[in-house]
């Protein structure tokens, strides 16, 4: 993200027609009927709802038709963050809210690159999910147990979810271009009782087998009864040797499709186990509650992303992210889902434009990386396509730059609400998102979360505006996680958030409020890595380089670079060891084969040293800024601080 100064001309404004036919026009009608309440426009809507949120969180309900006993309670313990709890007497159903319809129109549309198209009704998605879900309960799967999905962007992995869910069974998803070791770091932990995989899947015009790294991970994975394999690259499959393996297709097969049951859970109830970027070791387990996940998707959805009912809502996502999650609960404002897995430049630059105007997509959701790689491409989508049904593009995973802003309006569609966007894991959902009835200002995102009291701080726990400073929420929402998987006593999940700020979130990034009372993000605060906008673990990619018998250790940063970030490898090496092409090249490929090709670094350089503390901890962050030119913090901490100066205007890194 630039420091360019933001113009005084908005780059968008609503008219004033698609002001009154919004949703967050209709919710503020409903607002004012029930509690008498004007709140004249939006940024009167957040203020009210981050000082009544019982009585706001209560109006969602209502507002989005939620399925389910709401109880008499809203909120209790409102003081006290981590402890608050929302709607503590209420019961729902996850999958009850998504399979709202059951007819012959869209649910689901699929398109694997250009290999496979596929279309499914909701009626065909409520006979699958039921038939899934019947195999499931026969499997023993119950309430509280874990399915565990390594799929692509499939609707098997949507049917799958809402499967498990109906059962009141807790969902877990990882892409499968994770390697090995990052499937069992994940799942591992979280020990699911049934593993849905896919034989193969289609990237860059190749087929990827998916077999093989399927049979290490089965027979490391004591606790899953049984693994149900989806073709999709290949319909013959050769499962000899993966341990309890049945195809899909055989596993449903003995039920007929009939009325689903949903078992009702309590608000808390874990529905997703997302996982941490695992920097500092093996990935956390976060965990979602059910009505938190369900109540903030459809208040962004609906109020900040403005989907309505026949709305064709896309996002570019693999299951490794909680954009995934995001999207499917697109299904509760009975909107169709158009899934996408592969390249987004296989064949060609085109292939996700020309999915938008042959599905009709209202809202494509993407990443920055993304918008800069189509502008880098030459291509000008307003030139080649129609976009006549787009009405708001959100992008998310790293910073969308002020350049990535004026090509959107100048390329890709002038009439249009651009919505930078921005949360995570953590919350399963956003802080800060679009505003469909307010201005885009050039490199900000519009709006902080209707119901999220989201602040920035200075180092002293001051508001600070038009200054750069941390991300912070001053009060419980009901997205926060209800905890970290295997944290009986809740030490890692405080220690991860309510440090800095007793009392406050602290999400980690490095923020401004505009003058606008929109956000500017510069990144994160820690040492997470960010290329292309997917987070990454430096844990991840450490386990991997130091299994080659030349690397002694490693220190990996993410290093500020053409409007992103890239991966930044630094390698000590056995004595009389020298870096050359041949140990680059297998050092990558380590990387790529143990974890994923997003980890594998731009630039990999030797060193002599590598600083650390005094116990012995390397130093991420004091590396990263030297590398940009920045002061050190705290440098008496170090036991070598003499080795900071081995990364000081390198020459590798000036290109």
């Amino acid at each position: 993200m630039t420091d360019t100064p933001p113009s005084e001309t908005p780059l968008w404004q609503p008219s004033a027609d698609r002001i009154a036919q919004a949703n967050v026009t209709c919710f503020m009608a409903a607002l004012e009927k029930r509690h008498g309440v004007k709140a004249g426009d939006f940024r009167g809507l957040w203020r009210w709802s981050v000082e009544n949120s019982a009585e706001f969180w209560d109006l969602i309900w209502d507002y989005c038709g939620v399925i389910g006993e709401k109880g008499g309670r809203i909120l209790i313990d409102e003081d006290r963050m981590p402890g608050a709890q929302f709607f503590p007497d209420a019961k729902l159903n996850f999958a009850e809210n998504l399979l709202r319809k059951n007819d012959d129109s869209d649910a689901i549309v699929f398109w694997g690159e250009d290999k496979v198209k596929r279309r499914l009704s909701w009626r065909d998605l409520n006979e699958a999910v039921s038939r899934l879900a019947q195999a499931l309960k026969a499997e023993g799967v119950t309430q509280g147990d874990r399915v565990a999905a390594y799929m692509p962007n499939l609707p098997e992995t949507v049917i799958a979810m809402l499967a498990a869910s109906s059962l009141g069974a807790t969902f877990t998803s990882a892409s499968p271009d994770f390697g090995v070791q990052g499937v069992l770091d994940r799942f591992g932990q979280t020990e699911p009782k049934v593993l849905i995989a896919v034989e193969g899947y289609h990237y860059n015009g190749k087929v990827i087998d998916c077999l093989a790294k399927l049979r290490e991970v089965a027979a490391q994975l004591p606790t899953v009864q049984r693994v149900v394999v989806v073709p999709y690259a290949r319909e013959a499959m050769d499962l000899s040797g993966i341990d309890r393996a049945t195809p899909y297709a055989d596993y449903v097969a003995p039920y007929q499709p009939k009325a689903l049951e949903f078992v009702r859970v309590p608000f808390n109830h874990p529905l997703y186990i997302l996982y941490s970027s695992g920097t500092t070791g093996v990935p956390k387990c976060i965990m979602h509650g059910t009505g938190g996940t369900l109540l903030q998707h459809l208040k962004e959805l609906q109020l900040h992303s403005d989907v309505k009912p026949g709305d064709r809502v896309f996002y570019f996502t693999t299951c490794g992210w909680m954009m995934w999650n995001w999207l499917v609960s697109a299904l509760a404002c009975e909107a169709t889902l158009l899934l996408y897995d592969g390249s987004p430049f296989y064949p060609d630059a085109r292939i996700l434009f020309d999915y938008a105007d042959a599905e009709g997509m209202t809202l494509f959701g993407t990443s920055a990386k993304y918008i800069d790689a189509v502008l880098k491409s030459g291509l000008v989508p307003r030139e080649t396509h129609s976009l006549k049904s787009v009405r708001a593009m959100t992008s998310t995973g790293s910073p969308l730059s002020p350049e990535g802003f004026d090509f959107v309006y100048a390329g890709i569609k002038p009439d249009i609400c651009l919505s930078s966007i921005s949360g995570g894991t953590d919350i399963v959902s956003c802080f800060v998102l679009g505003n469909p009835i307010g201005p885009v200002w050039r490199g900000e995102i519009q709006t902080r979360g209707l119901g999220m009291a989201v602040d920035v701080f200075d180092d002293e726990g001051q508001p600070l505006r038009e200054q750069k400073g941390e991300l912070v929420c001053t009060k419980p929402f009901p997205c926060m996680p209800i905890g970290f998987w295997n944290d009986p006593d809740g030490a890692k999940y405080r220690a991860a958030y309510f440090e800095s700020f007793p009392n406050i979130w602290c999400h980690g990034d490095f923020v401004e409020l505009t003058k606008h009372d929109g956000m500017i993000i510069y990144g994160r605060s820690d040492a997470t890595l960010n290329p292309g906008g997917v987070r990454i673990g430096t844990a991840e990619i450490y386990r991997q380089v130091e299994k080659l018998p030349e690397v002694l250790e490693s220190i990996v940063i993410g290093q500020d670079w053409d409007s992103d970030v890239r991966v930044v490898l630094f390698v000590r090496l056995r004595d009389g060891v020298t870096l050359d092409e041949e140990l680059e090249k297998r050092i990558r490929q380590q990387i790529r084969s143990g974890a994923t090709p997003r980890h594998v670094p731009a630039k990999i350089v030797q060193v002599a040293d590598i600083p650390r503390t005094k116990s012995g901890k390397i130093v991420e962050l004091a590396v990263r800024n030297v590398v940009h030119g920045r002061p050190i913090k705290n440098i008496e901490a170090l036991a070598n601080p003499e080795a900071l100066e081995l990364y000081r205007d390198r020459p590798e890194l000036a290109d």
